[in-house]
C-alpha cells in the first residue's frame, strides 16, 4: 500500500504553520505552537488518532492564539485530506465516546467529502491556561473543514473544562482512527453508492 502521509505548510502575515502526519504509523508526536494546552491537545489527537503527527507554527500570540489555532487545524485537515487521497477502502465511519472522570463526549466522523462541523459542548469557563476554551471549536470547524469531515462532537457529562475538552480531542482521534482504517472487506473501492468522496 502507497505510504498514507501528508504535509502542508501555510504562512500568512499572522502565521507559520507546517504540519506533517502519517496515518499508518503510530509515533510519537511532535507539537510546539506557542499555546501549552493546545500542544497537549494536539498530542493527545496524535496519540489517540494512532498517528505520527508533526505541528510547528508561530503565531501572533501576541494578539491572542485564534489565528494559530485556526490555522493548526486549516494545516491539519489539509494534510489528512492529502493522506487519504482517493479513500479507497477506507471504512469512512467512526465513532467513539469517551470519558475523562466525570465528563463523557461523544465524537462521530464521517469522510464524507463535505466538510461540516455540528459541536455541542458547553463549558463551565472560558479559559484552560492561557487556552481560550472557544477556541475547541474553531480548530474542530477549520479541521473538519479543510479535511472534507462531517464530524460532530457532543459533551453527554461533565463540569471540568480541561477533562472535557481532553475528551472530546481524544474522541474525536479514536473515531478518526476508526474512519481511516483500510478495510480489507470493501475490497479497494470507494465507500460510496456514487463512487467517489
Amino acid at each position: 500500500m502507497t505510504p498514507r502521509t501528508g504535509s502542508i505548510t501555510r504562512t500568512t502575515k499572522e502565521t507559520g504553520v507546517t504540519v506533517a502526519l502519517d496515518i499508518d504509523t503510530p509515533g510519537a508526536s511532535s507539537v510546539d505552537t506557542g499555546v501549552p494546552f493546545f500542544d497537549h491537545m494536539l498530542d493527545a489527537l496524535g496519540r489517540h488518532g494512532l498517528m505520527t503527527l508533526s505541528v510547528e507554527a508561530a503565531g501572533d500570540l501576541a494578539v491572542d492564539a485564534h489565528h494559530t489555532v485556526e490555522d493548526v487545524g486549516i494545516c491539519l485537515g489539509a494534510a489528512l485530506a492529502k493522506a487519504l487521497g482517493d479513500k479507497a477502502g477506507i471504512r469512512r465511519y467512526g465513532s467513539a465516546a469517551i470519558p475523562m472522570d466525570e465528563a463523557l463526549v461523544l465524537a462521530a466522523i464521517d469522510i464524507s467529502g463535505r466538510g461540516g462541523l455540528t459541536y455541542d459542548v458547553e463549558l463551565p469557563i472560558e479559559f484552560i491556561g492561557t487556552f481560550e476554551t472557544s477556541l475547541a471549536r474553531e480548530f474542530l470547524a477549520a479541521f473538519a473543514a479543510n479535511a472534507g469531515l462531517t464530524l460532530h462532537v457532543h459533551k453527554l457529562a461533565g463540569d471540568n473544562a480541561h477533562h472535557i475538552v481532553e475528551a472530546a480531542f481524544k474522541a474525536v482521534a479514536r473515531a478518526l482512527a476508526d474512519a481511516v482504517e483500510v478495510d480489507p472487506r470493501i475490497g479497494g473501492t470507494v465507500p460510496s453508492t456514487k463512487g467517489a468522496l
